[in-house]
This record gives structure tokens, C-alpha cells and sequence, in this order.
């Protein structure tokens, strides 16, 4: 086996106002009565986070650079096609581990837990062991513990093949 490196990523957004149409997409998934993220894509504050890590590991400016082209350009808002391409930049590296942290007071993510896992690992191409997933209120000591928006952290282990 080759050596071990690690990635981190992380990425936050504002929600919209609760009037908006646009749908809260976390993890690829759609939450229900909540606001949109604010962002020129989906604003998913998941998939944001592992395209980061990714970056972090390979050099390659998803977001800043392919993410954006591909939103203003070509008009394509889902950061699932984003984080596609983010895959394709690993090369030789292969996943070991992939592990997320969410701080926002809303949504409750106790009846989305393991389904959220479930789509970042099959996003991912992984067994569902190699996707951990926690989330926190924060206390409210941030503007994502008060409700304001959502940020996400992840850490992502690879070996090279």
C-alpha cells in the first residue's frame, strides 16, 4: 500500500428567507419545510465540504474553478455533478474514510442520519462503515447554532493505490 494522506474541507451557507422556493439540499438529500441555502448552486453545505477536502488533497480548485464555471456557464446549480468531478481529480488515491461534521440549530438530522450517510456513500462509491456523520446545535454560541445557516466540515483519509 502507498502512504496515507488526509483532506479537510469545509464550506457554510445562509439560509434564504422562509418564503423562498428553493429547496434545502444537504447530502444530496431534500429537507422538508426549510429554507434554501443561499449560493449560486444548491448550496449543498455537505457536498460543498467533501469537494474542499478533496481540493485539499489534490491541488484541484473544485468550487473556486470547476464548480463555478460549471454554474455560470452551463447554468448547472446540483453540487452532486460538482463533486462528481471533485472524485475524478483523486487519481491513485483512494478513499479510506470520510468523516462529516454539521453545526446549524435546524434541521434535526436524528431521522436523516443514516440516510444522508447512505447517499454520501453511494455518491461517494463506499461502504457505508467509511461514512461517519455527526451533527451539532452548537450551543448557539455561532450564527449557525442561532438558525441563521448551516456549515460543514469533513475530513477525508486516502491511501495511495
Amino acid at each position: 500500500m502507498g502512504r496515507t494522506r488526509t483532506g479537510l474541507g469545509q464550506d457554510s451557507h445562509r439560509f434564504l428567507s422562509a418564503d423562498s422556493a428553493k429547496p434545502c439540499v444537504i447530502g444530496g438529500l431534500i429537507f422538508d419545510n426549510m429554507p434554501g441555502l443561499d449560493a449560486d448552486s444548491d448550496g449543498d453545505v455537505v457536498f460543498h465540504a467533501i469537494c474542499n477536502a478533496i481540493t485539499s488533497l489534490t491541488g484541484v480548485a473544485i468550487l473556486g474553478g470547476i464548480a463555478l464555471e460549471l454554474c455560470h456557464k452551463d447554468g448547472i446549480t446540483d453540487s452532486q455533478v460538482y463533486l462528481e468531478k471533485a472524485i475524478a481529480t483523486l487519481g491513485r488515491q483512494k478513499i479510506e474514510h470520510l468523516a462529516l461534521t454539521i453545526e446549524g440549530k435546524r434541521p434535526r438530522f436524528e431521522q436523516k442520519n443514516l440516510e444522508l450517510r447512505q447517499k454520501v456513500a453511494s455518491t461517494m462509491k463506499l461502504d457505508l462503515n467509511q461514512v461517519g456523520f455527526t451533527a451539532t446545535s452548537g450551543d448557539g454560541l455561532t450564527d449557525f447554532g442561532c438558525g441563521d445557516g448551516l456549515m460543514c466540515f469533513c475530513i477525508i483519509t486516502t491511501v495511495e493505490e
